[in-house]
C-alpha cells in the first residue's frame, strides 16, 4: 500500500512543481500566440484589442492557478479513496485472523447500519432502480452501453461539475466584452482541456496501479477514461469556437481562412482539434462494439494525431503537460511490452496452445508459458493468437492452473516413510515448490463473432478437435480481490462466466480443510442452457470434488434453462443438485442469509439480467446481515 501512495504523490507533486516552475518563468497564456496568429492582414493598429482588458500575465496565472486546482482536487480525491481501501483492507485481514478457528462467526454477521445503508443507497445501488450491467441496445449487434451505478454517476457528476465551475470562474463575462470574455474563456478551456489528458491517460492503461490500491475494477476506470475523454472534447470545442468567433468578429471569415491556411499554430491546433472530436464520435458506444478491432487501432491513432497537434499548438512553456502525458502513455506501454516479452520469451521457446473443441458452442485454451505464472482466482489475461489475429489482443479469465499457487502449496502434504528418523510430515522446499510449476494455465471461450467466432471455427475444423497453436499472453491482471475473511460465499455464475468462479471454490474448498480462511459455507450456482455444458469444467470440478472435506462445507446447484428432456435432469448426490429452469435470485439469497455464518460475501459473474438481479437481492438485505457484493464484469 505505501508503494502505490508513494507512486501517487511523486506524480502529484512531480506535476505541480513542474507546472510552478513553468509558471515563474514565462507569463504567457498557452494559448496567447493564437491571438497573434489570427489578426487579419491589413487591420488597423488602432484598433482596440480584446488583450487591452486582460493582461496576459494575470489571464495566464489565472488560468494555471484553476489547473493546479483540478490537480490538487483529484489527488485528493485519489487519498480520500486510498484511505478508504485502507479501511477496508484492514478490516477484512482482521476479520480472517479472528474467524479462522471460530465457527459460529455470531459478531460479523451483524451488519454496520450507517455502512450498510451506504451500500444499499449508493454504492451498490443502479442510477434508478433495477438497471445497471444489462446492456441497452438499439437493434441487434448495436449496443449503446450500460447505466452507471450511483455511486459512480455521482463520481462523474462531481467530475464534470468541478470542470464546468474551474471553466468560468473569474471569467470577465460583463468587464471588457464580448471579445475580452471569449478571450479569457478561449484560454482557460484550452488549459483545462490539456490538464484533463494527465488523468485521462493515467487510468486507461491495463497496468494502472489505482486497480489494486483502490480495489475498483477496470471497468470502472474505464468508464471514467470515457468521460475525461468527453470533457477534453468538451473544453476543446468551446476553446476552438471562442477564437473562431472572435476573429470572425475581428476580421470576418476570411481571417479565419487565413490564419488555418497561413498559421502553423492556428493550423496545428485545427488539426489536435479535429481529431479529438473524431475520437469522441468514433468511440461512442454503437461503433465501440460494433468494430471494436478499428474502433481500437484507430483511437491510438487518433489520440497520437491529437498529441502532435498540440505539441505544436502549444508554447513551449505549456509543453510540460504534453511531457506528462506521453511519460504517462510511454511508461504504461513499455510495462505491458515488458511483461509480454517476459511471459512469452523463455529458454524452452514461447508459449504454446492447445485448443480443444468443447460442445455447446466453445473451445478450452490451455496455454503452456515460457515462464511460471503465480496463480491467483480472479485473474484475467489478454490472449492473442497470430494465426488467428496478430493485431488483436483479448481479454478472458483464467479458470483452471496446475502451476503453484498458495492453495496448491497449502494442499499438498509431504509425508514421510514410517522409519524416517525425522517425523512423518516435512515442509516442501524450494526444489519440491519449483516441480509443481507445471506453467499451464487455462481458459474456456465462448463461441461469439470475430476472434472467438473463427478460433471455434478452427478447433471444429481440425479432425481431432485439437489444435496446438504459437501464442502469447499478456498478464496475469487481476486477482486482487479475496473471499477468504467471509465465513459465507455464494458465488453465481451464467455460462461461461463459471471460468471465474472456478478458481475461487477451490481456493476456499482448499482453505477450510488446511484452517487458512473464514469460509464454513460455500455456494455455486451455476445457470447453463444444456447439460452438455458441463463438460467446459468437467476435468476441474473431478478434482475440486475429490478435495478434502469438500463435502463438509461446499454445496453446487445446476441449473439448466433448455433442457431436451427432464432425463438428462438428474442430481448426483446431495452436494451436487440439478434443477430446470432459471433460479429465482432473490430466494437463494435469502436461503443463504437465513444460515449465514459470519459476514457473507456474494459474487457474480455473467449476463447483465443476472448481475442485476443478485445485485437487487443483495440491497434487499443490507439492513439484516452483513453482505458484501462483488461483481465481476468486462465492458468496453
Amino acid at each position: 500500500m505505501a508503494r502505490y501512495m508513494t507512486f501517487l504523490s511523486i506524480i502529484a507533486l512531480t506535476t505541480s512543481n513542474l507546472v510552478a516552475a513553468q509558471s515563474s518563468t514565462t507569463p504567457s497564456s498557452m494559448t496567447t500566440p493564437s491571438t497573434a496568429a489570427a489578426k487579419p492582414a491589413g487591420s488597423s493598429p488602432a484598433a482596440k484589442s480584446p488583450s487591452a482588458y486582460i493582461t496576459p500575465a494575470s489571464a495566464y496565472i489565472d488560468n494555471e492557478r484553476f489547473a493546479h486546482y483540478l490537480l490538487v482536487i483529484l489527488a485528493a480525491l485519489t487519498v480520500t479513496l486510498a484511505i478508504y481501501r485502507s479501511i477496508i483492507y484492514c478490516v477484512r485481514y482482521i476479520r480472517t485472523l479472528t474467524c479462522l478457528n471460530n465457527d459460529r462467526q455470531f459478531y460479523f454477521r451483524l451488519p454496520q447500519l450507517t455502512f450498510a445503508s451506504f451500500k444499499e443507497n449508493l454504492l451498490y445501488a443502479p442510477l434508478f432502480s433495477h438497471r445497471h450491467n444489462k446492456e441497452m441496445r438499439l437493434i441487434r449487434g448495436w449496443n449503446i452501453g450500460i447505466l452507471p451505478t450511483r455511486f459512480q454517476s455521482l463520481l462523474l457528476l462531481g467530475i464534470v461539475t468541478m470542470n464546468v465551475v474551474l471553466c468560468v470562474k473569474g471569467i470577465e463575462w460583463r468587464q471588457g466584452g464580448t471579445s475580452a470574455m471569449l478571450l479569457h474563456l478561449r484560454n482557460r478551456t484550452g488549459t483545462m482541456s490539456i490538464i484533463n489528458m494527465i488523468p485521462l491517460v493515467l487510468i486507461s492503461g491495463r497496468t494502472n496501479p489505482l486497480i489494486k490500491l483502490f480495489g475498483i475494477s477496470f471497468d470502472t476506470f474505464n468508464l471514467m477514461h470515457r468521460w475525461f475523454g468527453r470533457i477534453v472534447a468538451a473544453e476543446a470545442l468551446v476553446h476552438a469556437i471562442a477564437w473562431t468567433i472572435n476573429t470572425v468578429h475581428s476580421g470576418g471569415w476570411k481571417a479565419v481562412h487565413s490564419a488555418l491556411m497561413n498559421s502553423a499554430v492556428i493550423y496545428t491546433g485545427f488539426i489536435g482539434t479535429v481529431a479529438t472530436v473524431a475520437i469522441l464520435i468514433q468511440a461512442s458506444s454503437v461503433i465501440r462494439h460494433a468494430f471494436y478491432e478499428t474502433f481500437l487501432h484507430l483511437h491510438i491513432a487518433l489520440a497520437i494525431l491529437t498529441i502532435v497537434g498540440l505539441w505544436y499548438h502549444i508554447p513551449a512553456d505549456g509543453h510540460i503537460y504534453i511531457k506528462v502525458v506521453v511519460f504517462a502513455w510511454a511508461a504504461e506501454r513499455a510495462l505491458r511490452f515488458s511483461i509480454f516479452i517476459y511471459r512469452n520469451v523463455g529458454r524452452n521457446g514461447g508459449t504454446k496452445a492447445v485448443i480443444e473443441h468443447l460442445p455447446g458452442e466453445a473451445v478450452r485454451v490451455t496455454l503452456h508459458l515460457a515462464r511460471p505464472w503465480v496463480f491467483k482466482p480472479g485473474q484475467h489475461a489478454y490472449l492473442t493468437i497470430p494465426s488467428i489475429g496478430l493485431w488483436t489482443s483479448h481479454p478472458f479469465s483464467a479458470a483452471w492452473s496446475n502451476s503453484t499457487d498458495g492453495t496448491a502449496i497449502r494442499s499438498h502434504s509431504f509425508t514421510t516413510n514410517a522409519g524416517d528418523e525425522k517425523g512423518s510430515s516435512l515442509v516442501m522446499n524450494r526444489q519440491d515448490v519449483l516441480a509443481l510449476h507445471q506453467k499451464s494455465i487455462s481458459f474456456v471461450l465462448r463461441r461469439r463473432d470475430g476472434f472467438t467466432n473463427s478460433l471455434y471455427r478452427k478447433a471444429a475444423e481440425s479432425p481431432s478437435g485439437r489444435l496446438v497453436m504459437n501464442a502469447f499472453a499478456e498478464g496475469p491482471y487481476g486477482g486482487y480481490k479475496s473471499l477468504d475473511s467471509y465465513g459465507t460465499v455464494l458465488l453465481f455464475a451464467g455460462g461461461v462466466g463459471i471460468t471465474h468462479q472456478v478458481p475461487f471454490v477451490r481456493s476456499l474448498v482448499a482453505g477450510f480443510a488446511n484452517g487458512t480462511c473464514a469460509a464454513r459455507r460455500v455456494t455455486l450456482v451455476w445457470i447453463i442452457q444444456s447439460p452438455e455444458h458441463l463438460e467446459w469444467i468437467r476435468p476441474w470440478m473431478t478434482e475440486i470434488l475429490a478435495l478434502d472435506q469438500r463435502r463438509d462445507v461446499l454445496r453446487i446447484q445446476l441449473f439448466v434453462t433448455r433442457p431436451r428432456s427432464t432425463k438428462e435432469i438428474h442430481s448426483p448426490s446431495a452436494t451436487v443438485q440439478m434443477f430446470p429452469g432459471r433460479p429465482n435470485v432473490d430466494t437463494l439469497v435469502g436461503l443463504e442469509a437465513e444460515s449465514q455464518v459470519g459476514a457473507m460475501g456474494v459474487s457474480v459473474c455473467g449476463p447483465g439480467e443476472l448481475s442485476d438481479a443478485v445485485r437487487a437481492a443483495v440491497r434487499r438485505r443490507q439492513g439484516e446481515r452483513n453482505i458484501d457484493l462483488l461483481e465481476e464484469c468486462f465492458t468496453w
